[in-house]
C-alpha cells in the first residue's frame, strides 16, 4: 500500500527524511488500555486508538517541502514549500525530554505556521528540514 507521502511527491522530487509520531506520547492511551482491559475488552478500544493515531500520521521532508498528513478518516495535512520556511522551532516538555519527543512549529514566509505535534526525536526533524534548504 502506498503511503500518503509518496502518493503525493511532485514530478522529480524525493522524499529526504521520514518521521513518526513517538510512542511514548500515546503514554496515556497504553495506560487507560491496560487499566479498562480487564472490563470487557474496553481496554482494546484505548490500544486501537493509539494504533490509529500512530499509523494515520505520516510527517517527512522532500528536496522541495514538509508535508504532514493527520487522521485517518478526517484528514488533515500540512505542505510547506522549503524555500518559505524562515523558522523552525522545537518545543519539548519535560516528559518530552526524557524520552526524546516533543512539537515542531514551523513558520514561514506570508506568516502560516506548521503545527506539528509529538514527533519522535525532534531535533532531527528540525536538523533535516535545515540540511535540506
Amino acid at each position: 500500500m502506498m503511503s500518503y507521502l509518496n502518493d503525493n511527491l511532485g514530478t522529480g522530487e524525493s522524499l529526504v527524511y521520514e518521521a513518526k509520531i513517538s510512542r511514548w506520547s500515546l503514554f496515556w492511551y497504553y495506560v487507560l488500555g491496560t487499566v479498562t482491559l480487564v472490563y470487557l475488552g474496553l481496554g482494546l478500544l484505548f490500544f486501537a486508538a493509539a494504533w490509529i493515531k500512530r499509523s494515520s500520521t505520516e510527517l517527512g521532508i522532500s528536496d522541495k517541502r514538509v508535508i504532514a498528513k493527520f487522521g485517518f478518516i478526517r484528514r488533515d495535512t500540512i505542505e510547506l514549500p522549503l524555500s518559505k520556511v524562515e523558522s523552525i522551532r522545537v518545543h519539548q516538555t519535560v516528559m518530552g525530554r526524557m524520552f526524546n519527543y516533543g512539537t515542531v512549529i514551523i513558520s514561514g514566509a506570508g506568516n502560516p505556521t506548521a503545527t506539528i505535534p509529538n514527533i519522535a526525536d525532534p531535533m532531527s526533524f528540525r536538523s533535516a528540514v535545515l540540511n535540506t534548504q
